[in-house]
């Protein structure tokens, strides 16, 4: 079954219903062992990067996602949830190269007002920009690349992938991390709220790297 993007998604994590902000774990046992791996890399270059945040990335889901062009496969302009899924989204560019847009919304929000002064006063833009809608940037995924999408372009920027983009047939590897509220504390669990004790038992699960597909599309 294909997506309306035309994409075919194979995923490891637990169901989750954002609109109603309902997550079920039942039938998610883990991360694949497969990219265990992947995940010990990730973290050598969080940890060791100056320019990047220090803790340690957990991932408590993997997507994997194919596009192809002959079925018209994009990303549409989009947020990522920001209630369960926390401040990085790291994906791996597989199979081909590709770009990922990033625009910001047509909206007036205070952030998106401050990020488009920031950004005018980076770039020196000409005089015909005049609104956030006017600016674009296009970031090259060589294959096999790794993107790590945090700060304002977690949070304010949209991200999209054009159909003009997929060339041939691409691999989208994308894992995802707890946001704050759900993550656990140090100390015990006799003192946390349900969503850090949901956060910990969905932890404890992805670790196990035992995981069998949860849903394919």
């Amino acid at each position: 079954m294909l997506s309306q993007s035309g994409r075919r998604k194979q995923d490891y994590g637990p169901k989750v219903n954002f609109k109603r902000r309902r997550v079920a774990y039942g039938r998610f046992t883990g991360l694949p062992a497969y990219c265990r791996f992947l995940v010990d890399r990730i973290n050598q270059t969080v940890l060791n990067h100056p320019r990047l945040q220090h803790s340690a990335f957990h991932p408590v889901e993997l997507c994997n996602l194919e596009y192809n062009p002959d079925r018209g496969a994009c990303i549409v302009p989009h947020l990522d949830d920001v209630w369960l899924w926390g401040d990085r989204l790291i994906t791996l560019n597989l199979c081909s190269s590709t770009v990922l847009t990033f625009s910001l919304p047509d909206n007036e929000s205070p952030q998106v007002a401050e990020e488009f002064k920031r950004v005018r006063s980076i770039l020196d833009l000409e005089h015909g920009v005049q609104r956030p809608t006017d600016v674009a940037v296009r970031v090259s995924l060589e294959r096999r690349s790794l993107i790590i999408v945090d700060g304002p372009a977690r949070y304010i920027w949209f991200h999209a992938i054009l159909r003009s983009d997929i060339q041939s047939r691409r691999i989208a590897m994308t894992f995802r991390e707890l946001s704050q509220g759900f993550l656990p504390p140090n100390e015990s669990d006799e003192d946390s709220a349900e969503d850090q004790l949901l956060g910990r038992k969905l932890l404890d699960i992805a670790q196990t790297y035992q995981g069998s597909v949860c849903s394919v599309d």
